[in-house]
């Protein structure tokens, strides 16, 4: 199975998964970094800009520039000035937005195919940042071959060599995900994906977010969130992989910044143990919690 059929394999799961594929990025221009975050797509561009160091504050990054910009969309449904949403709030809803993005592709190339590229960087990744759905997103040629393969993909049942090639596969056709694998395959799985993406582009992310006081704890629930949010996108649309994807996504909360961050329920759904702040923009504090939020209720401020 070459790159281009991988790629269509997983624009089938969804478009959170759906991913190009180019060989070079462009160093991005001060000018570029200076756009609005909602002018249109545009070329592909670095997502190294995300994590550029200047001032949040200042407004004049290409974060801060999409974090004002979700900021007056909260506040616009609540039918508020931008100021009365707290520029934190903001900042969440987009790197819950970000990280869900930048994940979910790996996690499915991980779950189906038991793929993990060394360490993704954000300078790795192509993006155009686009307001209201997922943002187009790029992935560096060959995606990643990896060096180990998953019992029950279809390269174990078809014998193609996973461990060497530009592609993912050497003519193993999609199949069916016959089983979840070992749980030293799972680990050692689990392992590296926390290391490639959670201690990379991931992290990235996370301390760009930080520089607009948004909790490393907020910050991490939001990541949990993403991953299993990503595993029930890939459970949804190929049931035959439901079991691994739960299985694997268990482990990766067990594991490295995720640890602590969520956590499966006894009715086999999940919690995280944070709130990602987005009832915070809705008049009054008083919007709705989302399905997986620590908080039971939406706090009540006194008088």
């Amino acid at each position: 199975m070459n790159d281009d059929d991988v790629r269509a394999a997983l624009a089938e799961l969804g478009p959170f998964f759906a991913v190009e594929a180019i060989k070079a990025v462009e160093p991005v221009q001060a000018a570029e970094r200076a756009e609005a975050a909602d002018e249109g797509p545009g070329p592909w561009r670095s997502m190294a800009e995300l994590a550029d160091p200047a001032d949040p504050a200042d407004g004049s990054g290409v974060l801060a520039a999409r974090v004002a910009a979700v900021r007056g969309v909260l506040a616009a449904g609540g039918g508020q000035p931008a100021e009365a949403v707290e520029e934190r709030v903001a900042a969440s809803v987009v790197h819950l937005g970000l990280v869900a993005r930048l994940l979910s592709p790996y996690l499915a190339l991980a779950v189906l195919y038991g793929r993990v590229p060394g360490r993704v960087r954000l300078a790795d990744l192509r993006w155009r940042p686009a307001l209201g759905g997922p943002y187009p997103l790029a992935l560096p040629l060959p995606l990643p071959p990896g060096t180990n393969h998953m019992p029950g993909t279809a390269a174990d049942r078809t014998g193609a060599d996973l461990g060497t090639g530009a592609d993912l596969g050497t003519g193993a056709d999609l199949g069916t995900v016959t089983d979840v694998g070992t749980g030293a395959d799972l680990a050692a799985l689990a392992d590296r994906f926390s290391a490639a993406l959670c201690e990379g582009a991931v992290r990235e992310v996370e301390s760009a977010c930080a520089g607009f006081r948004v909790s490393p704890h907020v910050l991490r629930g939001n990541t949990a969130s993403a991953v299993n949010g990503a595993a029930r996108m890939i459970a949804a649309a190929r049931p035959d992989a439901a079991a691994r994807a739960e299985a694997l996504t268990g482990l990766l909360l067990e594991r490295g910044r995720l640890r602590g961050s969520g956590r499966r329920t006894p009715g086999g759904g999940f919690r995280r143990n944070s709130c990602c702040l987005i009832y915070r923009a809705a008049p009054g504090h008083a919007g709705a919690l989302c399905g997986d939020c620590a908080l039971s209720r939406v706090p009540v401020r006194p008088g």
